[in-house]
């Protein structure tokens, strides 16, 4: 069987047609249709749409350009998952790469600890690929992914060492809010940098930048146990601000407050983000979920909050 995820097939003995969704076996597919229900189907039983080939997954090879040392892009990898224009429990997952590197890419997905490869080949610098499509409805039938990427180029430069991207999917990676994806234009979709640095908190250093002598720094004050991050507790010219003002103004408040708890040593602290479309609450566990001190989140006191509360429970 030849057929890749993401091309779009006609059924044979029907007047029905999708994406292909998954692989099930060397006979079997399942198809996205109408509906938007997988349907699996046997693959003598449908037929491509050759006017919608270029929908597919496919691997290429780009010839690598000069670029001048200076100009050379060492970071900028994500994973960008879009829906599809005509379709929108359909998701596809692309590779997107604002670095200068050739990317040796390998994608599989992991089972039942059993693996199996969708994708391999290579992404030249400042281009996107097509490397899977999937069901949103069926989320919880998805597999978990593995990404590999080796750099490559045939310039002189800092070499990084390869990445190791595993992710299991869950319904709140998908609540948040959609953002312009990079080299894609007029493209939203949910964004995962690959190639972000890991989060290191030095917590003595932590403690001797705020407790320098009063004439260097003031001694930074205990937080409260609940940080009310709502932007008019914040700012009183808070109508006057762009949507990325504000989220700055309150993720800098939300990033001091951690630190002053991780200072002085509190158990845990509540950040009331409120619910609205779900940016601030998203950007707020991605940083939380990756950081050495903290022992685990959760929503705080649902009874009082919804999930409008992200209660952070240090080490």
């Amino acid at each position: 069987m030849d057929y890749r995820l993401g091309e779009f097939v006609r059924f044979v003995e029907e007047k029905r047609e999708g994406y292909i969704t998954r692989i099930i076996n060397d006979e079997m597919i399942g198809v996205t249709g109408d509906d938007d229900f997988e349907i699996p189907v046997l693959a003598s039983k449908v037929t491509r749409v050759y006017g919608r080939m270029e929908e597919g997954v496919e691997s290429q090879v780009v010839a690598e350009k000069p670029i001048k040392p200076e100009d050379f892009i060492l970071k900028g990898i994500h994973l960008a998952v879009i829906t599809d224009p005509n379709k929108g429990s359909v998701v596809h997952f692309h590779i997107v790469n604002e670095t200068s590197f050739q990317l040796l890419l390998s994608l599989n997905t992991e089972k039942n600890g059993k693996y199996k490869g969708f994708y391999a080949g290579i992404l030249g610098g400042h281009s996107t690929v097509k490397v899977y499509t999937a069901s949103l409805p069926e989320l919880n039938n998805w597999p978990d992914f593995q990404f590999q990427i080796s750099y490559y180029s045939t310039q002189e430069t800092v070499l990084p060492e390869p990445l190791v991207f595993k992710e299991k999917f869950k319904a709140k990676d998908f609540s948040g809010a959609k953002k312009q994806v990079p080299l894609l234009k007029h493209q939203q979709g949910w964004l995962l940098r690959l190639d972000e640095d890991e989060l290191v908190v030095d917590v003595e250093k932590l403690k001797e930048s705020f407790f320098k002598p009063k004439e260097e720094k003031k001694e930074i004050a205990k937080p409260a146990k609940e940080v009310d991050l709502h932007i008019e507790k914040l700012r009183d010219d808070h109508q006057f601000l762009s949507n990325r003002e504000m989220l700055k103004i309150q993720m800098d408040h939300f990033k001091k407050a951690l630190d002053a708890a991780i200072v002085h040593k509190l158990p845990s602290i509540i950040f009331i983000h409120g619910v609205g479309n779900g940016t601030l609450r998203h950007e707020i566990q991605k940083v939380v979920s990756k950081h050495q001190q903290v022992k685990t989140f959760m929503d705080a006191h649902k009874e009082k909050f919804g999930y409008g509360a992200t209660e952070v429970v240090l080490k």
